[in-house]
């Protein structure tokens, strides 16, 4: 009896803690709401500024394009009328130059005859011989109406409905945008981007990726193509990057509205090439090597051993030059100087012809040869720790997996020691090679 009021205190304190998580825990969907109600609203509001910009454009191109027919059929209507109207001028001045010459003449002969016969004859003598000089039967020729421009506009009433039928279905208000982000992964100095349709009506023929700095108003367009994932390179550590997609139905031009902004980041330090080293030639970002004219070789390392077993290591081959069965691209446990390929032992890498090996050690299986925009990825899980029941010297067990092309090799890689980072490394023998790793 003296523990009931141990066991209700302790139920009490329970029930107060199960109250305060479900407090809290309709407090987190309240926000959701909150956040839900705001997306709807500023979207709405967005949208409404949209669509009046738009349409305010369109009766601004609409009014310009019409004054512009305008001017020009006017222009048609003065050419015309100028072309024609200027035959006709010549023809009055010609009639107009002749019914002066016959009034004069008929002053003329009036006071000839009006002088009568006898001192006069010899006016009535010059008058007749100028009065059969002058063509007094010549017509000139006055174009009948039929044979003259008579102007009037053709205009097709019909474009109305034409005009108004478009205007009509331009347009459309969608309550959500048809593809979606459905995944964001980091990686070293990048993150994949992989979307989704989430309209099934909506058949997509491209789409349209872009990202930005959270810090930044602006975005940028990475990616244009119809694959649904991507990865955006050139992305700092622990800054955040918002992103966003949308697509392009088949057979249109314009583009579908924009999905939900995502927001995300990669914890994971950039993967870079050592700088310094004679017969490379280094990016920026030192994310990119490629080999140079200088005769010196060697293998190529990371700065630092930034490949963690779980991860996915992957080297993108840019340009090629002449490959050599001595060229390599892999990982190792530790870098040695002094060798001339990641062909030795406490290494693993594929060969420019597509030979694998593993320790030094050619594989009987063989990866296609790499050529220009080939990726080459590698991806390690530690198996077993500890000593191993063989006589190949190794206490450390990982499981490699290298992919090329569509192909991929399986094997186990034996390490003298444990070693949870790894270098990765790069030897060519002639130049033209770059590689971009990620």
């Amino acid at each position: 009896m003296e523990l009931e009021p141990e066991l209700l205190l302790q139920e009490a304190r329970e029930s107060v803690e199960a109250a305060q998580s479900y407090r809290r825990e309709l407090g987190q969907r309240l926000q959701g709401l909150r956040e839900a109600r705001r997306q709807i609203k500023e979207s709405a509001s967005q949208t409404r500024d949209v669509l009046k910009q738009h349409f305010n454009d369109l009766k601004g191109t609409l009014g310009k394009l019409l004054d512009e027919r305008l001017v020009t059929l006017l222009q048609e209507v003065d050419t015309i009328e100028q072309e024609t109207i200027k035959p006709l001028d010549d023809c009055q001045k010609l009639i107009e130059h002749g019914v002066n010459t016959a009034e004069d003449l008929v002053q003329e002969g009036e006071i000839a005859i009006l002088g009568g016969i006898g001192e006069q004859n010899e006016k009535l003598w010059n008058f007749t011989k100028k009065a059969s000089h002058i063509q007094l039967d010549s017509l000139p020729e006055v174009p009948l109406l039929v044979d003259v421009p008579c102007l009037s506009a053709q205009l097709d009433d019909s474009i109305l409905n034409i005009v108004k039928d478009h205007i009509f279905k331009h347009g459309t208000v969608a309550s959500r945008p048809p593809v979606q982000i459905e995944e964001l992964i980091e990686k070293p100095g990048g993150i994949i981007v992989r979307w989704c349709k989430v309209d099934d009506d909506f058949t997509a023929q491209d789409y349209r990726l872009q990202f930005r700095k959270c810090t930044s108003n602006h975005f940028e367009d990475v990616y244009v193509g119809s694959e649904t994932e991507f990865i955006v390179l050139h992305i700092d550590p622990n800054v955040d990057y918002q992103f966003r997609v949308c697509a392009r139905g088949d057979g249109r031009q314009e583009w579908s509205p924009w999905s939900v902004p995502q927001m995300g980041h990669s914890t994971l330090v950039p993967h870079e090439w050592t700088a310094g080293f004679e017969g490379y030639s280094l990016s920026s970002r030192r994310n990119i090597a490629l080999r140079n004219d200088s005769e010196s070789s060697g293998v190529l390392y990371s700065s630092a051993p930034t490949y963690f077993c779980g991860q996915t290591l992957t080297f993108r081959v840019e340009t090629v030059g002449q490959p050599d069965r001595r060229d390599s691209i892999g990982v190792c446990a530790e870098k040695q100087n002094g060798y001339d390929s990641l062909q030795r032992d406490q290494a693993v890498c594929i060969s420019t012809n597509g030979a694998v090996f593993v320790n030094g050690k050619e594989m009987t299986n063989q990866l296609p040869a790499v050529t220009s925009g080939s990726t080459v990825t590698f991806d390690i899980e530690a198996v077993t720790l500890g000593s191993t029941n063989n006589n190949e010297g190794g206490n450390f067990k990982l499981r490699v997996t290298i992919s090329s092309n569509n192909r991929e090799v399986v094997f186990d890689w034996l390490l003298e020691q444990s070693c949870c980072s790894l270098y990765f490394g790069c030897s060519f023998f002639y130049p033209g090679w770059k590689v971009l790793v990620f």
